[in-house]
């Protein structure tokens, strides 16, 4: 049976994350592809679909194709569907013009429409670049547990990142009593994970309200949130405890792939009780040569292996040829390492080649390789 209460979800993917520099060049963060089959997307996606929510609206703007093309109907997630499932919402031009989203604000500003057809009591925004597995009905009964107008999600993050993040101050209660958006000294590691539940007339208010603001940036960290906290809205945070990642760097996206590979890693991607899904492609099954040795990897389909490969993640159709080494590295689709070749703490591009007996990085090597038809980024 779906889900009773009225939420409607709006999944923000219209980011280009360029701390990702070449990796983002051409598609949208969203749509860049993770752990071996997925993309990032499909973490949001399925936990929303887990969840039961009925209703999802995707927010696409920068260089969408192959995000579109992964979402299609929404099939792989269950929301190819008569009634509610979801809506590709990107910006329009109307007879005032062009109307791109400016703000994370402003994309659901300009999708009112979308939302008050659908009629939802409570709006639930998300970021469609974030690594984790969530219950958001444990958000929504913690919202109305609090009577909350609008509950944050957080977690505490390592104080060396925090400054990347929206920091938030809170009392003994979990109730909100300050902003601090990417501060440049932190008052606590209490990091915003960008996931937001709104009572929709809340949100709905100071959205208009923020559109008439010529001085805002219709960001929500920055102008939404400390908006309804300055005029006494009831605002608390909702502790989460589990596996959480932000991909927004090369190297963080280089460690959220190994991180698959830790036997005791949290997110555990093979939990049937809470799947990732994602689209499948129709590929034969992987090959490895009987002088291939394969250590702690995943391996996806259609790879062809006849070196080592250690402690690494290959998606489909990758080519490790005869003594070809790779270590603590991510190959992305279609790329080869040629003969006698050694690879290491590298994230490798789609199709790229990496030439005979061509040598990147070394043993214990702290640095992070990005290898793309632009060369190689040192991290």
């Amino acid at each position: 049976m779906r889900n009773k209460n009225k939420v409607a979800a709006m999944l923000l993917a219209g980011g280009q994350g360029s701390r990702l520099k070449a990796m983002t060049r051409d598609i949208a963060k969203p749509a860049v592809p993770f752990g071996g089959k997925y993309r990032i997307i499909d973490f949001a996606l399925s936990n929303a679909t887990n969840s039961d929510i009925r209703d999802i609206g995707i927010l696409t703007q920068y260089k969408p194709y192959y995000l579109h093309e992964h979402i299609g109907i929404g099939s792989s997630w269950d929301y190819d569907r008569n009634y509610g499932g979801l809506r590709i919402l990107s910006p329009y031009s109307t007879e005032a013009g062009g109307r791109w989203y400016e703000g994370t604000a402003n994309a659901i500003y300009e999708n009112i429409d979308y939302l008050d057809k659908i009629g939802p009591e409570y709006v639930l925004i998300l970021s469609g670049d974030h690594i984790y597995k969530m219950d958001y009905n444990k958000l929504l009964s913690y919202h109305k547990q609090m009577g909350s107008d609008v509950t944050i999600a957080v977690m505490e993050v390592p104080w060396e990142e925090a400054s990347r993040f929206g920091i938030i101050n809170i009392d003994e209660e979990n109730k909100i009593v300050e902003f601090d958006e990417k501060p440049e000294v932190p008052k606590n590691n209490l990091a915003s994970m960008g996931i937001y539940m709104f009572n929709w007339p809340t949100l709905r208010a100071a959205l208009i309200s923020d559109s008439k603001d010529e001085n805002s940036k219709h960001d929500f960290g920055m102008n939404i949130l400390p908006g309804l906290l300055n005029n006494g809205h009831p605002m608390y945070v909702w502790k989460f405890d589990g596996y959480w990642k932000d991909v927004g760097t090369v190297k963080s996206y280089w460690e959220a792939n190994l991180d698959l590979l830790d036997p005791n890693n949290s997110l555990n991607v093979y939990d049937k009780s809470w799947r990732i899904y994602t689209r499948g492609k129709n590929l034969p099954p992987h090959y490895v040569s009987n002088n291939a040795i394969v250590k702690s990897a995943l391996v996806n389909e259609a790879c062809e292996i006849y070196g080592n490969v250690e402690n690494s993640v290959l998606f489909s159709s990758v080519i490790i040829e005869e003594g070809a080494k790779v270590y603590n590295s991510v190959l992305l689709p279609n790329s080869i390492v040629r003969k006698n070749a050694v690879v290491y703490n590298s994230v490798i591009l789609d199709g790229i080649v990496i030439e005979e007996d061509e040598v990147i990085g070394k043993e214990n090597d702290e640095h992070v390789y990005l290898i793309s038809d632009q060369g190689i980024n040192v991290e």
